[in-house]
């Protein structure tokens, strides 16, 4: 029978306490599979605690399971040590260019799961589970992965900044307190990030409310294109039933006059358009400003918070007006009254000229 080559779950086939190939594999109940020196091991800590339950899934036994081997793991494992096979995860688990790799792994690096505040390092999912199993290690902070552990570490003293100086403005160790910030007014670091976090809270509320104010604006500007277009064609088409009662002797002046409307109307138009073509850039800005606020806001990393705060919660000066002018609608009461105007004085003309041309 030909061999058959299987690709292997690496995770699927490691112990989740030690992270090596399962070594006599044995199955709890809850269903979970780990070397037996190792769950034994881990069981014997917690028999001080009378307390045993799975390192994965936590569940808990009201007295200490009978191991039973797993005979399929076992095989496996037997197969993939004789033949040499490797098992790997499959490619969207390993780091690319964007992503933040494991610190731990060798050769080619996994994505992080979770990045340490306190190690200052990041995990991928099987060398993070000493931090859910071993009590020192669960007190540390994990947050989603970052790229800017090395931000919280002080040039200086090479220890970790927890402290944030409001003399001068900057985050720094318990030995920079001790140094050149003695004396200094300091905080901690989560303290200071919950006062910019009102601050910052503030600066999203003002965006907001500009949004809200240009959105306004935007309205108006609609409207009044609207009725300038309305008022516009209307005096178009009563200028051009004045002139066709005048036939061919004002065709002239009538194409004089639906151009001058005309260009009346395209100006206007434009002037509108632009505007309201900058407050919807302006829109865009802020509501991409109150975005990256809002992203910051969630942020856990407390040193990345404030290294980034002051250059994103700064809330530029509007270059427009906070109102927008309308202007009355009698637009083209003049031009109308101008040429209704001409067209009796021509009748009465025309009507002398005939009574003489009848007589």
């Amino acid at each position: 029978m030909a061999h058959k080559r299987v690709k292997l779950d690496e995770e699927a086939l490691s112990c989740s306490i030690c992270l090596d190939l399962l070594k006599d594999p044995v199955v709890i109940p809850c269903g979970h599979s780990y070397c037996m020196s190792c769950i034994k091991s881990h069981w014997n800590r917690e028999d001080e605690e009378r307390i045993h339950s799975c390192p994965q899934c936590r569940k808990g036994f009201t007295s200490r399971p009978d191991l039973v081997k797993n005979i399929m793991l076992a095989e496996i494992v037997e197969e993939l040590k004789n033949t040499g096979l490797q098992a790997a995860p499959a490619d969207h688990c390993y780091a690319g260019p964007e992503d933040v790799a494991c610190d731990v792994c060798t050769g080619r690096k996994l994505k992080a799961k979770k990045s340490c505040l306190v190690c200052l390092v990041s995990y991928c999912e099987k060398h993070m589970q000493p931090h859910y199993n071993v009590p020192q290690l669960k007190k540390h902070k994990l947050v989603e992965p970052s790229k800017n552990l090395e931000d919280n570490i002080c040039s200086r003293h090479d220890e970790v900044m927890k402290i944030f100086c409001r003399t001068d403005q900057q985050s720094v160790c318990y030995l920079c307190c001790m140094d050149e910030h003695k004396g200094h007014e300091t905080v901690s670091a989560a303290a200071e990030r919950a006062e910019k976090q009102k601050e910052l809270q503030e600066s999203r509320e003002q965006i907001l409310q500009r949004v809200h104010d240009r959105e306004g604006d935007v309205k108006l500007l609609q409207q009044e294109v609207s009725d300038f277009s309305r008022s516009a064609d209307k005096t178009v088409e009563d200028s051009e039933k004045i002139f066709a009662e005048l036939i061919r002797l004002i065709q002239k002046r009538s194409s004089d006059v639906k151009q001058q409307v005309r260009s009346q109307q395209k100006a206007e138009v434009s002037r509108a358009k632009e505007c309201q073509e900058q407050l919807e850039q302006e829109i865009t800005e802020l509501k991409r400003k109150a975005a990256e606020l809002e992203q910051l806001s969630h942020t856990e990393d407390h040193i990345h918070f404030l290294h980034n705060y002051r250059s994103l919660s700064a809330l530029s000066e509007s270059t427009h007006s906070s109102s927008i002018i309308i202007r009355p609608l009698r637009h083209f009461e003049g031009v109308t009254a101008a040429v209704s105007e001409v067209r009796d004085k021509l009748q009465n003309t025309l009507t002398q000229k005939w009574k003489r041309l009848t007589d």
